[in-house]
């Protein structure tokens, strides 16, 4: 894998595990940190090897979200950060929803605002207890442009999302469980244990299975019901192991 500034990507079988690497600043989102970000799963999608990827956070946070200071004396229009980050977080959070491999967020600490847009893309979130999880946006008068205002909703209901979008709240991450955000909630010390136990019990699985598993959750996101099934029965798949799966069952 290549070597980076601001986060770290290692392979271990079929699991890598990307980790946001500034914990001096809170692994605080930079430009650098997007592109590097965009780059390795740019890698990953090319690794047939790899499964599952875990996105986390080096030392105490995930991430307390975008780092203002490296906007420097640009001016916020219109309450958005402006491309140099929009572009490529809506390329980061476009490949992870892309990807066709399993994407867990480990929330193992602080995650505010573009973090939680970087989470939600994943396809499941498992959270230390004693994370803290925020839509601060409305707070410092900045609008959503990664995908806040749609996957919110989608991941724990219309009401819930706006309350804690207008509110600009903090929650803990057992209220995260309770909303439906979460997939698994443990005590933080219990977290890696907790979340290899889940890569074992998903990579135990079919891989091209998996794969398209999360093609059909993406499209069914999107579409109304009658849209969803017709998706799932017209699509075909390449799945490489289904007769040695089943072999020793008949």
């Amino acid at each position: 894998m290549s070597e980076y500034t601001q986060i770290r990507c290692e392979c271990d079988g079929p699991l890598a595990t990307i980790t946001l690497d500034r914990p001096d600043a809170l692994n605080a989102i930079t430009p650098t940190m997007l592109e590097e970000l965009g780059h390795a799963f740019g890698e990953l999608a090319g690794c047939p090897d790899v499964v599952v990827v875990v996105l986390t956070g080096a030392g105490r946070a995930f991430s307390a979200g975008v780092d203002l200071k490296a906007l420097g004396a640009r001016k916020l229009e219109q309450g958005k950060v402006g491309a140099i980050l929009d572009v490529p977080a809506r390329a980061v959070t476009a490949a992870i929803a892309g990807l066709d491999k399993i994407v867990i967020a480990k929330v193992n600490g602080h995650c505010f605002t573009g973090a939680l847009e970087l989470a939600l893309a994943c396809d499941l979130m498992a959270v230390a207890a004693e994370a803290t999880i925020g839509d601060t946006h409305a707070k410092f008068g900045i609008r959503p442009t990664w995908g806040m205002s749609a996957r919110l909703p989608w991941a724990v209901g219309p009401q819930a999302a706006r309350l804690l979008s207008f509110t600009a709240r903090s929650i803990k991450g057992e209220d995260a469980m309770r909303l439906g955000m979460a997939a698994l909630c443990t005590p933080r010390a219990e977290l890696d244990a907790a979340v290899d136990a889940l890569v074992a019990e998903i990579t135990a699985n079919s891989a091209t299975a998996l794969a398209a598993y999360k093609d059909l959750y993406r499209a069914g996101a999107g579409a109304t019901l009658a849209e969803a099934l017709a998706y799932e029965y017209g699509t075909d798949y390449d799945l490489a192991d289904t007769e040695e799966r089943l072999a020793p069952w008949r």
